[in-house]
């Protein structure tokens, strides 16, 4: 968690709700799975406890106005007005987000937009970070030799710090060099392994196309995550970014009949690069969203909007919410950075 997040969160404990009734502007939240009860969490990082979900969920509609996404555009018009507004997301596109939080937001009466990636849907593929934290979890001890990478050793003591450092190197670089990484790691496993592994872990299974029609004909927006679920940053090819932008808003189109929203996979500081959101722009979106906190007015570029990830934990949102307004310098000045930087390609060119 950024530093500007964990002071926001403790703040946030300190003051009542009723004393910011009035101090937030319109704001955009978004979680990814909920599972019934996280039993592994060093893996499953992704998901919340069914139940604590339910109470933020709940606190939510209390303290806030939580409007569909679509209203975006008139919120933003007059945002003074709007000063307790939310819009509730949800990354990814896991199966859970059907069969436990969906349950729960039409319990409470809750709008909300599901962002898939779309190869994941298509394929079935698991996340490539999950994959990653599986092999550092799982993996016998001992010297390993992997492509892109080269020699490690896993030991039992070292394994968490390991893994951390070997997904922040692996972030920043090309999505199809890394996933040549993690295929070579499952194949440390015998089939039965990553097979008996992959049951262990039905949290992380993503939703099948008839699954995602269903939830959006329940009235759910579904936007894209990308194709791959993985950083546009500049580690990767002009191509890549194109697709992973232009993919799937042609694929959910033809799946449920529009795509007008984006959120960027990861989506923070060296997530997402100026000709990323430049892809986004010209593949068509209207709006796309980053991980970045702040307030939507404060943003500047549509194509860059910010958004805060609900933790596991949260259980001060109504004064946390308001409190976002205090990162906006930061990420106008992000903003500015990527804004700022020469047009590395022409999207249309390109795409031609």
């Amino acid at each position: 968690m950024a530093p500007i997040g964990q002071l926001a969160r403790g703040v946030a404990r300190r003051i009542p709700p009723f004393l910011l009734r009035h101090a937030g502007r319109p704001a955009a939240v978004y979680f990814h799975g909920v599972e019934r009860c996280v039993t592994d969490p060093l893996v499953r990082i992704n998901h919340h406890d069914r139940d604590a979900f339910y109470k933020m969920a709940k606190a939510l509609k209390q303290t806030f106005q939580v409007l569909p996404l679509g209203a975006v555009c008139d919120v933003l018009k007059n945002p003074e007005r709007h000063a307790r507004t939310v819009f509730l997301m949800s990354d990814d596109g896991y199966a859970n987000t059907l069969s436990t939080a969906a349950g729960i937001l039409e319990e409470l009466g809750l709008p909300w937009t599901l962002f898939v990636s779309t190869h994941h849907i298509d394929t079935g593929a698991r996340n490539p970070m999950f994959l990653l934290r599986l092999f550092f979890r799982f993996a016998p001890p001992g010297r390993y030799a992997f492509p892109n990478l080269g020699a490690l050793e896993l030991a039992e003591s070292s394994r968490d710090a390991l893994s951390d450092s070997i997904v922040a190197r692996l972030r920043g670089r090309d999505a199809m060099l890394v996933q040549q990484t993690i295929d070579a790691m499952m194949q440390v496993f015998s089939s039965q392994e990553r097979d008996a592994l992959l049951r262990r872990f039905p949290s992380e299974i993503f939703l099948s196309w008839d699954q995602v029609r269903e939830l959006a004909h329940r009235g759910v927006e579904i936007g894209a995550h990308a194709h791959r679920h993985w950083p546009m940053n500049e580690a990767q090819s002009i191509q890549t970014l194109i697709q992973q932008a232009s993919a799937p808003r042609i694929r959910i189109i033809a799946e449920v009949g529009h795509c007008r929203l984006f959120a960027y996979p990861f989506g923070n500081v060296g997530d997402v690069s100026a000709a990323a959101w430049q892809a986004v722009r010209e593949a068509g979106y209207d709006y796309a969203f980053t991980t970045l906190s702040g307030t939507l007015d404060a943003s500047r570029n549509p194509f860059l909007m910010p958004r805060y990830g609900i933790g596991p934990h949260d259980r001060e949102l109504g004064s946390l919410v308001p409190l976002l307004r205090t990162a906006n310098r930061r990420l106008v000045h992000w903003q500015e950075r990527l804004g700022s930087q020469p047009l590395r390609f022409d999207t249309r060119q390109a795409a031609e």
